[in-house]
């Protein structure tokens, strides 16, 4: 049985509990001859205890967040690194790409940085290349991140066809000259401590491709 199963069927315990246990008291009073005061008393205080349990299971059934529905994206297993670049930024790369994959929701991810894309990691998309929309552009104009919670119900969702097509949420953050692109399998599945760890690899990313990647380009 799955995880979630066996949660559902903890949460709908109070309620089986509480309704068995009125069946019984029902039961015990129809077959009672003689109603001794004693026995009533008893019998209020089960029907409020069987009352709390079912009302507990009730709220347990509304409190309880439910997972969101994962799904299998749609593309192969990969890692693709522009061939050209430092010894240092490769490793870089690799290092908070691998962080990401085992440690949030993320499973597909690109890199894109002045113009170009660097990374491809996870499940791959069927387009390689990255030609920013108005989503992406809006990150690498603003400097802000966006989340986009349900890939499905945003229109612009057809700019991200270098992710696989049936991922489900997505969180660009920016790199100054680039973006960072994360798609998760299921939507409104990034925390908040997720964002956090985005935030904090894409400032690390940011240093490390605006320091190396200058220096290279500099002319001596």
């Amino acid at each position: 049985m799955a995880k979630s199963d066996r949660n559902r069927v903890l949460r709908l315990l109070p309620i089986f509990a509480g309704g068995l246990g009125g069946v019984l008291l029902l039961i015990n009073r129809v077959l009672t001859p003689e109603l001794l005061d004693s026995q009533a008393r008893s019998d209020a205080l089960g029907v409020i205890l069987s009352a709390v349990l079912i009302l507990t299971g009730l709220l347990w059934q509304q409190v309880q967040p439910r997972s969101p529905d994962t799904v299998e994206l749609i593309g192969e297993q990969g890692f693709e690194l522009k061939s050209d670049l430092p010894e240092l930024i490769k490793t870089e790369l690799a290092w908070a790409s691998h962080l990401l994959l085992t440690n949030t929701v993320t499973r597909s991810l690109v890199v894109y940085y002045q113009g170009e894309v660097l990374l491809r990691r996870g499940v791959l998309g069927n387009n390689s290349d990255v030609k920013p929309g108005p989503i992406l552009q809006r990150v690498l104009d603003q400097q802000k991140p966006v989340y986009l919670v349900n890939l499905a119900l945003y229109p612009g969702r057809i700019e991200f066809d270098y992710l696989p097509e049936n991922t489900q949420g997505v969180i660009c953050q920016p790199l100054g000259n680039g973006v960072l692109i994360l798609g998760a399998n299921a939507p409104r599945s990034y925390t908040k401590q997720d964002e956090n760890w985005v935030e904090g690899i894409g400032d690390k990313l940011t240093n490390t491709l605006s320091n190396l990647l200058n220096e290279t380009s500099t002319p001596t």
